[in-house]
C-alpha cells in the first residue's frame, strides 16, 4: 500500500544529514509538503508509480549542465516527458553548447549525486554557483515533484512555494526556458 506523509518523517532514523537537512530548511520556511518514501527511483515503473501516487504533481526531470568551457553550471528542470535538447536551451540562455556535468562536479556543487538531484538540491550550493533552469510546463504547474536530496523519498510542493520561497530563500534566481 502506498502511503503519503504531510511533512517530515517522525523518525529520522536511517535518514541522511543531507535528507534532514531539507526537511528542516523547508520546516523552517514554513513550507507545507507531501512526502512519498519509496524504493530507489531508478527504473521507469518505480518512477511511473510515484508519479501516479504524487498525482496530481508534475514529474520533473533534473539535469546538471555545464557549458562548452566548463565554467558555468546550470539545474535544468523539466517535464519527465520531455527531452533535452541542449542547443534548444543553450540558445535561449545566450551560452556555449550544454553538456552534462560530472559526478563530482554535481557532489561538489549541489551535494547530490546521479538520480537524487532536484531543485532542492540548490540548498547545498552556498556560493550559488549552479544557474537555475526552469521549463515554463514546470514553472506553470500548480504542484511539482521532487527529491529531498535522496531518491528514496519524493515530495509534492506547491509552486508558489517552490519557485519563489524556496529558490529566493537559497540566493538563487530562476530563469525560464521552453522547451
Amino acid at each position: 500500500m502506498i502511503e503519503i506523509f504531510k511533512g517530515r518523517p517522525l523518525d529520522m532514523s536511517g535518514r541522511t544529514e543531507r535528507e534532514a537537512a531539507v526537511y528542516d530548511y523547508l520546516d523552517r520556511l514554513g513550507i507545507d509538503y507531501d512526502r512519498l518514501d519509496h524504493e530507489p527511483a531508478q527504473t521507469a515503473e518505480v518512477c511511473e508509480r510515484i508519479t501516479e501516487a504524487l498525482s496530481p504533481a508534475t514529474a520533473c526531470k533534473n539535469l546538471f549542465l555545464t557549458n562548452s568551457k566548463g565554467d558555468e553550471f546550470f539545474l535544468l528542470v523539466m517535464r519527465a516527458d520531455k527531452h533535452f535538447t541542449g542547443r534548444i536551451v543553450a540558445h535561449q540562455i545566450g551560452s556555449t553548447r550544454l553538456s552534462f556535468g560530472s559526478a563530482e562536479k554535481l557532489w561538489e556543487y549541489l551535494g547530490v549525486t546521479s538520480g537524487s538531484v532536484s531543485l532542492l538540491s540548490l540548498i547545498n550550493d552556498k556560493n550559488c554557483r549552479v544557474q537555475l533552469l526552469v521549463d515554463e510546463d514546470v514553472y506553470n504547474s500548480p504542484l511539482i515533484r521532487c527529491h529531498p536530496c535522496v531518491n528514496t523519498s519524493s515530495l509534492r510542493i506547491g509552486r508558489e512555494d517552490a519557485f519563489f520561497r524556496f529558490v529566493s530563500a537559497t540566493g538563487h534566481s530562476l530563469r525560464v526556458v521552453k522547451m
